[in-house]
């Protein structure tokens, strides 16, 4: 179960990450909000998570989980080049996060 909650917290990562970028430099008040939210959502899931997971394992995992999905929405949303060497560092932390849990207790 804490692994299910630290993959959501990093999802809810992504969203504070990508609600950044529509914040407008915190100009424009609903993806602020929704940013927000997002990165309270996120923290408190990472808290829960810790319980049980070590705290490097989790951190790593979180950072990696949402610096993969907010890369591949920057691709997809927001038109950033998806070269091979891109492609090829997002499988590398793809990797590392199966890596953390198979190494994991």
């Amino acid at each position: 179960m804490p692994w299910i909650v630290l993959v959501l917290a990093g999802l809810f990562e992504i969203g504070w990450a990508i609600g950044l970028k529509y914040t407008d430099g915190f100009t424009k008040l609903w993806p602020t909000v929704g940013t927000l939210v997002s990165m309270v959502i996120s923290l408190g899931l990472l808290g829960i998570a810790m319980k049980s997971l070590p705290v490097g394992t989790a951190y790593a995992v979180w950072v990696g989980v949402g610096a993969v999905g907010t890369a591949i929405l920057g691709i997809v949303l927001l038109g950033e080049p998806s070269n091979a060497g891109r492609l090829v560092s997002l499988g590398l932390i793809i990797a590392g996060i199966v890596g953390l849990k198979l190494a994991s207790p």
